[in-house]
């Protein structure tokens, strides 16, 4: 069984995640870029708005991270995304950066006019989209669409196809959008779209070996989060050979959101190997910028980037999350720049007492004063339906000592 379930001091986690078995039926790529769109879907979240400075400090934060690709917006939204994107490329990023455009000729000169590398097509194929919303056929979407993707790649910019709600489209419909694409305007990739985030993870692993088998092109894949699944479908994608992965800074974007960066990073490297080379120190940093600016507040407990992530009160183990949390964690904290912190309540133990006491510098109590303190802890916490702090925790041990 391979060794890379663990890294001392850094991670440990299921050995089965690498049996060969496993492995076996995967069709993973061997690297997986990370096109981060909080700049264009994650402002799509209602109420959000990143002006031109807030999407210049991000987009460097994104920077720092690792991420491949930077989606910095729609230039067509307004003047300020416009000027926005252009400053954005002028920053001599190691990330490409890449715009948001409609099947049109107008939308790509701008993109250009911006200076991105490459440029992301939208057009509709689910069927409740065509049929209600646009009153199209997939032929009304191929032939909006194939000559824009040649304008643009003529244009020297990278051409992401990305068809959108591909996951509600009817099969005939996709396959024949898939052939007519391939035979009249090969894209340089072509976007999985779960645009209501309705797929399980089979289907889009299914999606995304059709996608491959019919193209032969790089398959990216971008989900909504709308069921919860919006990680572990992109995993899956992943695991059938999809080899771009999107993704929004703590999952915003439109009504549920999007697959989380700082999740499908961890995930992808200490679950699937796959080695993005992206900095997870920097991930809080960025989670934190990104939520002051969207005014958006992140979870105490929210996968990776929660303060309380590595907070226990629970008294059973409480030594360990400090002393030895790889035994309580799968991931050190330290790996993003955290630590172990234990707390106390109407769940602590002994443990937790006896822990909080040698924290504090509080000395040693005997086992009556244990039991004593333990229990006027966990009176408070219930009491109060909260934690008991420091201080309080202080004056519970001092009037412990000064009873008789």
């Amino acid at each position: 069984m391979s060794e890379q379930y663990k890294s001392e001091g850094r991670w440990w986690v299921s050995p089965y995640d690498f049996k060969p078995e496993v492995t076996a039926l995967r069709r993973q790529p061997a690297k997986v870029l990370i096109h981060d769109a909080t700049l264009r879907d994650g402002e799509q979240t209602p109420g959000v708005v990143f002006r031109k400075a807030d999407k210049v400090r991000i987009a460097k934060a994104l920077d720092l991270v690792g991420v491949d690709r930077i989606e910095a917006g729609m230039p067509a939204v307004s003047a300020e995304d416009f000027e926005a994107i252009q400053e954005i490329t002028a920053l001599g990023l190691k990330a490409k950066v890449f715009s948001f455009a409609r099947a049109m000729n107008e939308d790509v000169d701008q993109a250009l006019a911006c200076g991105a590398d490459g440029v992301v097509i939208e057009v509709p194929i689910g069927y409740p989209k065509l049929v209600t919303q646009f009153k199209w056929t997939w032929e009304d979407v191929v032939r909006k669409t194939a000559p824009v993707i040649n304008y643009a790649k003529s244009k020297g910019l990278y051409a992401v196809f990305f068809p959108y709600d591909a996951t509600r489209a009817r099969e005939e419909d996709l396959d024949a959008m898939l052939e007519f694409i391939m035979r009249e305007s090969a894209p340089d990739s072509i976007g999985l779209v779960d645009t209501m985030g309705c797929a399980t993870p089979e289907a889009i692993a299914y999606l995304t070996r059709k996608y491959i088998d019919y193209t032969h092109l790089p398959v990216e894949v971008h989900t909504h989060n709308d069921f919860g699944m919006a990680v572990a479908t992109e995993l899956a994608a992943v695991g059938a050979g999809a080899s771009v992965v999107h993704s929004c800074v703590n999952g915003l974007g439109e009504r549920t959101g999007n697959a989380a960066l700082e999740e499908l990073i961890m995930a992808l490297d200490l679950l699937y190997g796959a080695e993005t080379g992206c900095d997870y120190g920097a991930l809080p940093r960025l989670s934190a910028l990104v939520s002051e600016l969207s005014g958006v507040p992140i979870a105490q407990n929210k996968p990776v980037v929660g303060e309380e992530n590595y907070t226990r009160e629970s008294g059973i183990g409480a030594n360990l999350v400090v002393e030895d949390p790889l035994v309580m964690f799968a991931t050190h904290p330290s790996l993003t720049g955290r630590k172990g912190k234990v707390v106390l309540g109407k769940k602590s133990g002994k443990l937790s007492i006896v822990f909080k006491l040698k924290e504090l510098g509080l000395g040693d109590l005997d086992e009556g004063q244990l039991s004593a303190v333990l229990s006027m802890v966990k009176k408070q916490g219930n009491e109060r339906r909260c934690l008991v702090s420091d201080g309080e925790f202080s004056a519970i041990v001092s009037a412990v000592r000064g009873t008789k």
